[in-house]
């Protein structure tokens, strides 16, 4: 490497370290990924490489550590195509390495091997079984490596092996983390072959009832179970991510940029059906306040989701509810109640995870009761921002009670989240909810406090400039140090998905391509000066397969803007669906695809809350929308929108029409429908109904003609992201005749296209 100049360094290091070279944009077009920025991302995670000398010690270093550690810190695998051997390294002197051939002669190999039950074997290598695979001198030190042969594991799971090596006075031994994975993941029985199903997805914030408290929740939830599995004869609910978020307004709302993707909001639990609810007369007296009751009101009447408000009360209710608990199992003398005992199993179970994120929003609460004007951790005083330190640590010791409230709250959500899984399952709903994994979580949550070692802070996650952002895009987040999760095992990354496939059948995975690469930009640099890393996507793919077949839980991939065919061709070898959007799928002269030319292993669907519902997509209103948030860069800009939707308008009229799902009476002209009529929006529903795609799942928005989209990307204040609610009530879907209208509609089509749940 002394011999490279200092820019080839640069390359070698960038490309030991997972930056792409180049990339293709959705045009086609080839990028090359400059030395500087290489270099950028370089420094941002730990390698100082501004000279030559400087590059090439990290060079060094680097190669260095991969030879130093005995063996491999994680294998993932699958039974298979499990490795034939066990290969390790052992460190010699220059001089005892200077013959070509193993200087090592009495060497002893053992491994030890657990199983998750704890169950442990015992392997003793003999001389026979040793293989001597190279010698290579790194750095100022000779190593042999040496192979053994791999364990034949027979179950699906994660295991421990414990290497040991010992010759003369040398002794060392190693952890391994194994993952042992199928090929593929879970397509639920009632899908396999060509079968097909439908369903509904829902923001649920946004529900409006005549019982909620001015935002959807759980008791709403289960009252679509039974809209979608009697009405519709559905087998699916789709739903935002229900991840923890801080409720504020406007910035900490997003259900996408979450404070938790371990944890959920509590804002959805339904208090009046909580147990301790009912045992609390002190929570029962706020509710029924008249006070209470007029918030409420105005709550429900709101067009937007109050969330800051909502939250509040809620939260005032709940400590009244807790405190029932507390006093009634917690605290009580005498035998442990079984509340008690369920509340300390699920501690228990959650481990560090739950303490983490209940120590977060204790210490969130107690220094904002100070100080309001501390908004994020890292204007809390130092030796508060990081989980492990010793005033952290006295902080649980003195707030014991605070922290056990939050962990009180996720027990709840828990408990109401699997009754509806398992009351939709009883309504032969045999996906029931379909869960939302969000690819961000908020730099100043609580999970980048608890884990901020297994993130790079200097580097943050976008995309690259593209149809839809001509100048990229950063989503202002950090992105995982992959590096740091492979070395303990991914075990932060196994919590998370298993956690997010937990009381449900269907589990979203937010730009699934995060598996495969991500597009990194430098601290102070703009997107465009971005470039992507590559990710461990057989690893990555391996566990969230387990995990998915281990929950009986099919795996959705949102695989939207730039997506390699590799990345779609390696996704559907997984079993892993596709997620097809009407406005998107078109061939290479962009006319809109035929039905059946969609995926078999995909979800097909209208639009995302980032995109125009199809009223608003028709009548031209996320264009005006964006005009009026100022985000035309001129008035050419305006005009080229305009007219590149008319086109697409014209050509899914004609495509419409010439499949005969439009009427014959129906004109070809796009100017007779300044909105979207009932003959067409039948017809789109009908067009995707009949593809061939596993899953069809139509937006509430879609099936009721709404027209406002659920978030402007790249706004703030100036529109209501993540907070507009239903056109109707949950009443009135049985009670509108036009809500009852779309139902029937969109029933019909589940009819014809033999995706119906439920025998007729």
């Amino acid at each position: 490497m002394s011999k490279l100049s200092h820019n080839q360094i640069i390359n070698e290091l960038a490309s030991f370290c997972g930056i792409e070279s180049e990339y293709r944009d959705n045009w086609g077009r080839v990028h090359q990924t400059s030395v500087e920025t290489k270099q950028n991302i370089l420094k941002a995670i730990g390698e100082n490489v501004d000279t030559g000398a400087q590059a090439n010690e990290a060079w060094h270093l680097r190669r260095e550590r991969e030879w130093s550690r005995m063996t491999e810190t994680t294998i993932v695998t699958s039974l298979s195509s499990m490795p034939k051997e066990l290969v390790f390294q052992i460190p010699l002197s220059r001089a005892q390495g200077a013959s070509a051939g193993p200087v090592i002669k009495d060497l002893e190999v053992s491994l030890e091997v657990t199983d998750e039950q704890g169950m442990v074997q015992h392997i003793a290598f003999s001389n026979n079984e040793l293989s001597f695979c190279e010698k290579k001198l790194v750095g100022n030190c000779v190593y042999e490596r040496w192979g053994v042969p791999f364990p034949q594991l027979v179950t699906l799971g994660y295991y421990k092996f414990c290497l040991s090596a010992h010759f003369g006075n040398y002794h060392r031994a190693q952890n391994i983390f194994v993952a042992i994975c199928p090929e593929k993941a879970f397509i639920p029985p009632p899908l396999q072959g060509d079968c097909r199903t439908a369903g509904i997805s829902i923001s649920l914030y946004g529900v409006r009832s005549k019982n909620n408290w001015g935002i959807g929740d759980f008791g709403d939830l289960k009252k679509v179970v039974d809209w979608v599995a009697k009405d519709l004869h559905g087998g699916v609910i789709g739903l935002n991510p229900l991840h923890a978020t801080f409720n504020r307004m406007p910035f900490n709302t997003s259900p996408y940029l979450p404070m938790s993707r371990f944890y959920r909001n509590f804002i959805y639990l339904d208090i009046s059906t909580m147990e301790d609810y009912r045992d609390s007369r002190e929570a029962q007296s706020i509710v029924k306040a008249a006070e209470t009751q007029r918030l409420l009101s105005e709550f429900r009447a709101s067009d937007t989701v109050q969330y800051e408000q909502v939250a509040a009360l809620k939260q005032k209710v709940l400590k009244m509810v807790f405190k029932t608990f507390f006093e009634n199992h917690w605290n009580r003398p005498g035998t442990e109640t079984d509340r008690k005992k369920e509340l300390e199993n699920y501690i228990d179970r959650e481990g560090f995870l739950l303490d983490n994120f209940a120590t977060f929003c204790a210490l969130d609460s107690y220094i904002r009761s100070s100080d309001p004007e501390v908004w994020i951790w890292s204007q809390w005083p130092p030796e508060y921002q990081r989980p492990d330190t010793e005033a952290v640590r006295q902080f649980r010791q003195k707030h014991w009670k605070k922290i056990l409230f939050y962990k009180y709250l996720q027990w709840q959500l828990e408990k109401q989240l699997a009754q509806i899984q398992d009351y939709a399952k009883s309504r032969a709903m045999f996906i029931g909810l379909y869960h939302d994994l969000a690819l961000a979580i908020d730099r100043f949550s609580a999970d980048f406090w608890a884990y901020q070692d297994f993130f790079i802070s200097k580097l943050r996650v976008g995309a690259p400039p593209d149809a839809f952002s001509q100048h990229g895009q950063d989503w202002g987040f950090p992105p995982p140090d992959t590096e740091k999760l492979r070395e303990s095992g991914y075990k932060l990354f196994i919590r998370e998905i298993r956690k997010n496939c937990a009381f449900g059948g269907a589990l979203r995975i937010d730009h699934v391509m995060r598996f495969f690469h991500l597009y990194c930009i430098p601290e102070n640099e703009p997107p465009r000066k971005g470039a992507y890393v590559s990710q461990p996507f057989e690893d990555l793919l391996g566990i969230v397969a387990l995990e998915s077949v281990r929950n009986r839980v099919l795996i959705i991939g949102e695989d939207l803007g730039t997506v390699s065919p590799y990345i779609r061709k390696r996704l559907t070898e997984t079993n892993i669906l596709s997620y097809r959007l009407l406005y998107f799928e078109k061939d290479n002269n962009q006319n809109f695809i035929l039905p059946e030319d969609y995926p078999e292993l995909a979800l097909v669907t209208v639009t995302t809350h980032d995109l125009p519902t199809l009223a608003g997509f028709w009548s031209h209103r996320d264009i005006e929308v964006r005009k009026e948030a100022g985000m035309f860069d001129s008035k050419q800009a305006l005009i080229e929108a305009i007219a590149e939707r008319t086109i697409d308008k014209k050509e899914l009229l004609k495509l419409l029409k010439g499949l005969g799902l439009l009427p014959g009476h129906c004109s070809t002209d796009v100017n007779a429908y300044p909105q979207i009529t009932g003959d067409l929006h039948n017809a789109v529903v009908g067009f995707l109904a009949m593809t061939p795609s596993k899953l069809f799942i139509l937006g509430q928005q879609d099936l009721f003609k709404e027209t406002e989209q659920q978030n402007l990307p790249g706004t703030t204040i100036e529109y209501p992201n993540w907070s507009l609610k239903m056109k109707y009530t949950l009443e009135q879907f049985r009670s509108d005749p036009e809500a009852k209208g779309f139902s029937d509609m969109f029933r019909n089509w589940i009819k014809r296209s033999g995706r119906n749940n439920l025998a007729d």
